[in-house]
């Protein structure tokens, strides 16, 4: 890998050089701004990322040393992106997830940091099934994952969890379809019920404010996405949700934020979003 980081540095110094020193000559390098200077570079290195596109050791230039890498992908993004790059290193300023034994992934926000706690748990579970005790035959001593906890979370560091993404996987019998209960509004306002059922949330009211369906036709897979507003008389909080459903798993991503934080944060909430798939 070192050989050929230094094989692509190389070539990258040859062709600015080489541009620079014919920019000299014609004069007309002098007076450009510097978005208009690596326009010719960008193009360069993108065709030469995806002509070395079968070998991932050569697109990944060695470690992102002071993000030189993330800004070499972003040149490309759409090719770093489908090489699944951007678990290793940010690309426009997003990370990926990629869970699996779960079966989805999306990107976050590339200075969020995942929930602790939810790591902790996870590294207790394997601990657990790589123990070389037996299990407790009583199965109110096993220690099972509550069904609304999520699989994986997301937020900025020191955060207190208002502002963050997280995904929950539920079990549910092989046919159940979300179509049942009809089309993207319906599936809103059956989330929302649930949400706001007095018996479990006293005092909460919830609006939708959108719904619409991301179908992917190859995999078979609707995805209904729901913004929604929820009050209550000690919080206002703005969230988008992905449902879906695959192999009798309920899938439910949700990025949440107080309403004071949303405008800032809805483009990187519509992101993750559509970012948001099964695998």
């Amino acid at each position: 890998m070192a050989l050929q980081h230094s094989y692509l540095s190389s070539k990258l110094h040859r062709i600015y050089v080489k541009e620079s020193s014919e920019k000299k000559g014609n004069g007309s390098q002098y007076g450009r701004s510097p978005a208009e200077q690596f326009t010719p570079l960008a193009s360069t290195f993108q065709r030469r990322l995806l002509i070395g596109i079968g070998s991932a050791s050569l697109v990944a230039i060695g470690a992102n040393f002071a993000g030189i890498t993330s800004f070499f992908l972003g040149l490309s993004p759409d090719a770093g992106r489908n090489l699944k790059l951007d678990v290793l290193y940010p690309i426009r300023g997003y990370s990926r997830c990629i869970e699996p034994d779960e079966g989805f992934e999306f990107i976050y926000p590339a200075t969020w940091v995942a929930d602790q706690t939810i790591l902790y748990r996870a590294a207790e579970r394997a601990e657990q099934e790589r123990s070389l005790d037996p299990l407790p035959l009583e199965s109110s001593k096993r220690r099972r994952r509550n069904v609304n906890e999520p699989v994986i979370a997301f937020g900025p560091p020191g955060s207190t969890g208002e502002l963050n993404v997280s995904v929950v996987v539920s079990p549910v019998s092989t046919d159940f379809r979300i179509e049942a209960f009809g089309g993207p509004k319906e599936v809103g306002e059956a989330v929302l019920k649930t949400i706001t059922d007095p018996t479990r949330r006293p005092n909460v009211n919830a609006t939708l404010l959108s719904s619409n369906l991301r179908r992917d036709s190859v995999k078979d897979i609707n995805y209904y996405e729901l913004e929604f507003r929820v009050e209550s008389p000690s919080f206002q909080r703005h969230n988008l949700t992905i449902c879906c459903a695959q192999n009798g798993r309920l899938y439910t991503m949700n990025a949440q934020a107080p309403e004071s934080a949303w405008q800032e944060m809805k483009e990187d909430f519509y992101n993750v979003a559509a970012s948001f798939s099964l695998t």
